[in-house]
């Protein structure tokens, strides 16, 4: 798809717009002379009357369409934004036959928009409809925003004044899977540097302690991710982790999660290192149920390999487990992904479920020679695994979307009562401190009363943060400047 910006000061949420319908999109901003013969979409502008007219004429497949509206001068320029992002919308849809779900919410935070909208004096109701007639919404996606957004305003509440989470990178894993775009390297090849990033991890990790101690932060939440962080050894894992206790403390309000991910990196005694160190919640991900997908993207383990390593989890004590899932993984379909749901709800019985709709990102080995993410069962797969999880009595509580997802769906966690995960609330809606050590990690520090974040971006790859390790360490000093000079 071809379009043509002409004279437009909306270019990024158009072009973001026009991906939710066409995975290929080439932007020109220019007035074209001759359109092409298929597959353009062209936005213009002329004054007329004593407004801004805008004009969206679009073809697809010998599909045509055209709308207009009319804008004040005045106008915020949201406002007149929004106005023509939706004519843009009104026309893709049109000569494409297809209608994203979320309409023109492009933001990959619906739930925290939301909340906000409730926060800001709407009902729930009032803040639901309004997705669905402003925003363009369906009216399930609205409905599930809703929920999520008021489980969210809630925990919100617990964010506590200059408290802080922390998080721990591991970017490594024992294989790379087919769909990843995560910033990780396989143990086969690249074992030799988990050591030395073990040993620098903890020297910043000591570093940063000092200066939350200085500032009198308080630590709420610690999550431990990756890649994979039980890909460590039982050794390097209680180096790392007794650092984190010993430089750190207990977080306040309990919670330490570690991402255990894929059963073929876990043993008793990497579970004992953890229970041991008082982490209180893991993850250990199927991403599905079928040993078929399994096999198809790279995951090296089978769905008993799952089931064992859940029974050995819970014979240790722990009792709060999250499990993932992916809808639209390829060789999957909907009757597939039903009996993965059934699994997860009747013989894992975790008490957190996330389900994300398929990500592709150019990273990914999946995406390779691919022009389009398609998986005509993706969405219905989301929609079920909804029914299915809330009918076990499952409820939505934190919601985000990424780009490069298949038909612009969303990622959703879902919890039994009582077990939130405080820090993906946090991170999510972007209501507290993140301190982040380890590659790849990015810290987030904000200002709630001038509702800003600045971010500190530790080095993306190993080598290179063991390279330049002592100017990436550098950077974390700014966390005492930010609080210092905004006095958050």
């Amino acid at each position: 798809m071809i379009l043509y910006l002409e004279h437009n000061r909306f270019h990024y949420e158009l072009e973001n717009i026009t991906r939710l319908f066409f995975w290929k999109v080439e932007v020109r901003e220019e007035n074209p002379q001759a359109l092409p013969a298929e597959d353009w979409c062209c936005v213009s502008s002329r004054a007329e009357d004593g407004r801004v007219l805008f004009t969206v004429r679009a073809c697809a497949d010998g599909k045509r369409a055209e709308r207009s509206c009319a804008v004040s001068p005045e106008a915020e320029e949201k406002a007149a934004e929004h106005e023509v992002s939706r004519i843009l919308f009104g026309c893709l849809a049109e000569i494409t036959g297809k209608r994203p779900a979320f309409g023109v919410m492009t933001g990959v935070r619906p739930a925290k928009y939301t909340a906000n909208l409730i926060a800001s004096g709407m009902t729930p109701d009032e803040a639901e409809r309004y997705l669905q007639e402003h925003a363009l919404v369906t009216p399930q996606k609205a409905s599930l925003v809703r929920q999520t957004a008021e489980a969210g305003r809630k925990l919100w509440a617990m964010a506590r004044p200059r408290g802080y989470s922390l998080y721990v990178s591991i970017p490594f894993c024992p294989s790379r899977c087919s769909y990843c775009s995560f910033v990780s390297k396989s143990t086969e090849k690249e074992r030799k540097l988990v050591a030395p990033y073990v040993e620098a991890l903890c020297r910043e990790l000591d570093e940063t302690a000092k200066i939350t101690k200085d500032l009198g932060l308080t630590l709420q939440t610690i999550y431990i991710g990756g890649g994979t962080p039980t890909v460590l050894s039982a050794e390097e894992m209680r180096t790392l982790i007794g650092t984190v206790r010993e430089r750190f403390g207990a977080p306040a309000d309990g919670e330490f999660s570690v991402e255990a991910g894929r059963p073929d990196t876990m043993d008793e005694e990497k579970l004992l290192v953890l229970k041991d160190a008082g982490v209180t919640r893991i993850s250990i991900n199927p991403q599905t149920g079928s040993d078929e997908v399994l096999r198809r993207v790279g995951r090296r383990h089978t769905a008993a390999d799952i089931e064992a390593c859940y029974r050995m989890a819970r014979s240790l004590g722990f009792d709060n487990i999250n499990a993932d899932f992916i809808a639209g993984l390829p060789g999957d379909d909907l009757e597939s992904f039903r009996r993965s749901m059934d699994w997860a709800v009747n013989v894992l019985d975790p008490e957190n479920i996330t389900v994300h709709a398929l990500t592709l990102k150019r990273a990914s080995r999946m995406r390779e020679g691919q022009e389009e993410i398609f998986s005509p069962e993706a969405s219905a797969m989301v929609d079920h695994a909804e029914e299915a999880l809330t009918a076990a009595g499952y409820a939505p509580y934190y919601m985000y979307r990424q780009k490069g997802t298949v038909d612009s769906l969303e990622n959703t966690g879902y919890t039994k009562p009582g077990y939130p995960c405080l820090y993906n609330t946090f991170i999510m809606d972007e209501v507290q401190t993140i301190i982040a050590c380890g590659a790849g990690a990015v810290t987030k520090l904000l200002d709630p009363a001038a509702n800003r974040i600045e971010r500190i971006f530790d080095m993306k790859y190993p080598q290179e943060y063991l390279n330049r390790f002592d100017e990436m360490l550098q950077r974390k000093y700014y966390i005492k400047e930010f609080y210092e000079q905004y006095g958050v």
